[in-house]
């Protein structure tokens, strides 16, 4: 289930409280990440990381954190005043955190919490932050309208922690973070974790850590090792039909569907329920409890099929996801890298499917430029891209006679004329079905009933 590393818990130094409930959790050894954070900022060292997702960087965070916070005891006067924040660019990632930080906090090292996030009522969170907690999770925006209405007291903060901090200036947060951090004292202790190591990440890092460690787990813009990636070409008004075949072709279960929008979110997510397929969407325009709805039924198996926008499935944590599609491709290509992290988590493998249409050809190349590798390609019998001029050659035989349905074909699309190219052609089994490349063990996998498998200590 995990990968064997030589470190145990045990020797990065953690108190025991922690250890039992790591135990308790079904860890038994810590990740690369771990291994090299915990000690970090055990040392009371800033921390400068870049780790993909599902990698345990959450627990390389709060362990040490829960473990510095237990040992300095509570702020004098009785009363908890925080004394560490944690910043997220999302809620359903600041809920993913805050489960962590109750989880080995509450119970192990007696520490109080509270979850702050836009989109419910901010009265419940008054009345827990009026009763004292040790641990703020939060989200900028909504930490703001604490700070403005005097409901949050920041001045005895020991700990910041960015997390998915690359994230948060794409969204924009940067002004947000800021005006947060001019009320934190100056003495603190300072952790940045980001999936890469942009120019904008380093200049923000310049101006807030000390001195940091720097780690550095996975190289930039790689994808995990353990997703097998396949790409999927068709005319864009074939998708929605496409995609309903293969979930029902190769007995997907559970896939998570990505789109660049919200209302084709909701769009497609009608088509999958017109075809039969139990689907729900999840994007900024649902409410926070139906977002949370969706998600719970996802995990619970009762929904079938997930679409989310990226934003939305920000920091989504969930075991054993088989299956991530790229419906659409998205805007950015760092973005794709993202998508199909979460799949793949913590040893276990995945596949990432890309149902590419005719207008994404450069696009597409410019995400196997960015990645460095070639990614199979494919057509499915009976969504042929529409003809097109291929300028490459002008005797190209003629297509061959209709093949069986579902198998894939050995040809990609043709190159659009004028402004396209067309993409690299590779051979190997069509999605759904892992060759004997992929290994047995993963097509062994597909075939025996899933089984609840722990992610790495996120």
């Amino acid at each position: 289930m995990f990968r064997s590393f030589s470190v145990s818990f045990e020797t990065l130094g953690l108190a025991p409280a922690l250890l039992r409930a790591i135990a308790a959790q079904g860890y038994t050894a810590p990740t690369p990440i771990q291994q090299r954070a915990i000690p970090a900022i055990l040392a009371g060292r800033d921390v400068l990381a870049a780790a993909q997702t599902g990698t345990g960087k959450t627990a390389a965070f709060t362990l040490p954190m829960l473990h510095r916070l237990q040992a300095e005891g509570g702020t004098a006067g009785g009363k908890r005043k925080p004394r560490a924040l944690i910043l997220t660019p999302t809620r359903e990632l600041a809920a993913q955190i805050s489960e962590s930080v109750h989880s080995y906090g509450s119970d192990a090292a007696q520490l109080r919490s509270v979850l702050i996030f836009g989109g419910v009522s901010i009265n419940p969170q008054i009345d827990t932050l009026r009763r004292g907690v040790d641990v703020i999770i939060a989200t900028p925006g909504r930490l703001l309208d604490h700070v403005q209405q005097g409901t949050v007291d920041l001045s005895h903060v020991r700990f910041l922690v960015l997390d998915e901090a690359d994230r948060m200036l794409d969204m924009g947060f940067i002004r947000d973070i800021r005006r947060v951090i001019e009320k934190l004292p100056k003495q603190r202790q300072n952790l940045l974790f980001s999936a890469t190591f942009s120019a904008d990440i380093r200049k923000l890092a310049e101006g807030l850590l000390v001195n940091p460690e720097t780690i550095d787990i996975a190289p930039r813009n790689s994808a995990a090792e353990a997703v097998t990636q396949r790409a999927v070409f068709t005319d864009k008004a074939q998708k929605s039909a496409l995609l309903s075949y293969m979930i029902g072709r190769f007995n997907w279960q559970q896939v998570l569907v990505f789109t660049r929008t919200k209302h084709g979110a909701n769009r497609l997510c009608e088509r999958l329920n017109k075809d039969g397929l139990s689907a729900a969407a999840l994007h900024g325009n649902k409410s926070q409890n139906a977002r949370l709805k969706a998600l719970a039924d996802f995990k619970a198996g009762t929904v079938r099929v997930l679409v989310a926008t990226d934003i939305a499935a920000r920091g989504l944590d969930i075991d054993q996801l088989p299956y991530v599609v790229n419906f659409e491709l998205p805007n950015v290509p760092e973005d794709y890298v993202h998508r199909i992290g979460r799949t793949g988590r913590a040893g276990q493998v995945g596949e990432a499917v890309s149902l590419i249409s005719r207008d994404e050809y450069d696009h597409w190349r410019g995400i196997e430029r960015l990645l460095k590798q070639s990614i199979p390609a494919f057509e499915i019998e009976g969504f042929h891209p529409g003809t097109v001029v291929d300028t490459v050659s002008d005797d190209r035989p003629a297509r061959s006679a209709r093949r069986p349905a579902g198998r894939s074909t050995q040809k990609t699309p043709n190159k659009p004329a004028a402004t396209h190219t067309r993409p690299s052609q590779h051979r190997a089994a069509e999605p759904g079905h892992a060759s004997k490349a992929d290994g047995d063990a993963a097509q062994q996998r597909r075939r025996r009933p899933r089984r609840r498998a722990r992610p790495a200590a996120e």
